[in-house]
């Protein structure tokens, strides 16, 4: 049992931060059991967890050392991560709690009880019509109970507190009594704290709880079927003005920032009109578009595979790594259990795993749709025994090509190799910009000089041309590559307005009048277009 410190370094709260992501984590699918508020948007432990999982990335690459460096770390991550309502709460209480311990040595009792109050504080503030009987209740307990002359026994207070707070919840809220359970978010925050105290004590982690039931089994959908989030920088708009601008599209509304960025959060029935206008006021980097029908059946199966029987199951299970609301939508429309990620936000191995083993099928085929991706697909394979096989699908366009091919009623490795065939026939273009200046010769020896910030196309994940508008670069790429293919899907991203997504069409119609040519909104995350040719 270590020492109980009566201070903590940057160094100690940092590691805090780390312990309480895994803490989380034991409890991730016990959290998203509970979830019925807002019905049907029931990830609230994947979403904070990955909210957590941001907060450690930055906190592993800060200087641990400074406590404005640990403070940033906390802040930006959790606003950078932040998922779904649970998690953007979660970041601006983590914000409260980072700003308060910013330009300190080291943190006191005392000043651990100010920044849990801080953290309370800045929770209420976020959210424009809160909610008693949710994770703000549990902040205020927590809060409201935390003293003591060390930070352990400040943490340990606090959390009798924010637990008596946590189980007057379905008190407060019709909808959780009816359930049965207690808030799904408040129980989420509860366990980070939890974590940080068990990270000064010296406890190990526990084993994760087996969950047999799901709250959302007493409920239907809500009146808004589109949970929608965007991550913007470079507004041009203050926050408040941001969030009146979004207030008439939907529910659930929350505009929040930090470290000069905007995140924003609602459910409304209108995602690409939502993000177009937002658009108009910033530069999006990340945008998420949840169809939470599709997500509510998804939970609704997994509660019901507690008890399915072995010989119920189908013969084959699909798991993809997708980003982009559009190509998500795609590939669960074709069967696929989504994990979230890509470019740039490439997914954990253990994600591919609790992804794998909650699908209800013998086996389990894994699309990890990314070069970046494929070695942790195929050791999450590795740590299934067997039950999991991956087609190395290296971009979205192979993937889709794949899960096109897919049936659950075929065996998995003849399907396998059935799905690798599809995936080859499919041709992937993408058009984004580059991240710094370079001069780099293509495959057919061309000398191509890129300036930071050009738009730069690659032919499956090889840069192949550059400058020009986005839609240039699709018309010059897919010029030199169609074949006589039938038909041409093209997926703009989130800074693409309607009218360059209607001037490419107009385009690829008249230079490709023998194709078919398809486009949809909700492309990744940084790619002007994402193009496949099959």
């Amino acid at each position: 049992m270590p020492e109980t410190p009566l201070t903590l370094s940057p160094l100690q709260l940092a590691e805090a931060f780390r312990y309480a992501t895994d803490w989380l984590g034991v409890f991730r699918e016990q959290v998203n059991a509970l979830n019925v508020y807002p019905v049907p948007d029931g990830d609230t432990g994947t979403n904070m967890h990955l909210t957590m999982q941001s907060v450690r990335r930055e906190l592993d690459t800060c200087d641990q050392h400074s406590m404005p460096s640990v403070a940033r770390a906390i802040s930006y991550g959790a606003l950078l991560g932040a998922r779904g309502n649970s998690g953007v709460i979660l970041s601006q209480l983590l914000k409260g709690f980072a700003d308060s311990v910013r330009e300190l040595r080291s943190v006191t009792a005392a000043q651990l009880v100010s920044a849990l109050q801080a953290a309370q504080k800045a929770g209420y503030g976020a959210v424009m019509k809160p909610v008693e009987g949710t994770i703000l209740s549990v902040a205020r307990g927590l809060a409201e109970g935390a003293k003591g002359d060390s930070p352990q026994m400040v943490l340990e207070n606090a959390l009798i507190a924010g637990q008596a707070a946590l189980d007057r919840t379905p008190e407060q809220l019709p909808v959780l009594k009816q359930a049965g359970v207690v808030d799904s978010g408040g129980q989420g925050y509860l366990y980070v704290v939890q974590g940080l105290l068990a990270s000064l004590r010296g406890d190990q982690l526990p084993a994760a709880p087996e969950v047999t039931s799901y709250a959302q089994e007493h409920f239907e959908h809500e009146e808004f079927g589109y949970c929608t989030e965007f991550l913007m920088e470079q507004a041009t708009l203050p926050i408040e003005k941001i969030r009146e601008l979004v207030a008439p599209f939907g529910d659930s509304l929350l505009v929040v920032g930090a470290e000069g960025f905007v995140k924003g959060h609602i459910h409304t029935n209108e995602p690409d009109d939502l993000l177009a206008t937002v658009g108009r006021h910033g530069r999006m980097l990340k945008t998420k578009v949840e169809d939470m029908a599709e997500q509510h059946t998804e939970i609704l199966s997994q509660a019901g595979s507690v008890t399915r029987a072995e010989q119920e199951l189908p013969k084959s299970g699909l798991v993809a790594v997708a980003s982009g609301y559009g190509l998500v939508k795609l590939f669960r429309s074709l069967g696929a259990r989504i994990v979230s990620g890509g470019q740039t936000a490439n997914p954990s191995v253990q994600d591919i795993v609790d992804a794998a083993r909650s699908v209800s099928a013998s086996r389990v085929i894994i699309l990890p749709n990314n070069k970046n991706v494929l070695m942790a697909a195929q050791k999450a394979a590795e740590l299934l025994d067997g039950r999991a096989v991956v087609v190395p699908t290296r971009t979205l366009g192979q993937g889709v090509g794949a899960a096109l091919a897919f049936s659950q009623d075929s065996e998995a490795e003849e399907l396998a190799q059935t799905m690798q065939r599809a995936a080859g026939a499919v041709t992937t273009f993408e058009v984004t910009r580059a991240s710094r200046s370079t001069a780099l010769t293509t495959k057919d020896g061309r000398t191509l000089e890129i300036a930071d910030g050009d738009v730069i196309g690659l032919q499956d994940d090889e840069l192949t041309q550059t400058g020009g508008s986005p839609e240039d670069a699709v018309l010059e790429m897919l010029t030199h590559a169609y074949a006589g293919q039938e038909i041409i899907t093209v997926f703009s991203g989130p800074n693409v307005t309607q009218e360059q997504q209607s001037e490419l069409k107009t385009r690829l119609e008249a230079e490709f009048p023998m194709a078919e040519t398809e486009l949809h909104a909700g492309g990744p995350d940084l790619y002007d277009y994402l193009v496949t040719v099959e």
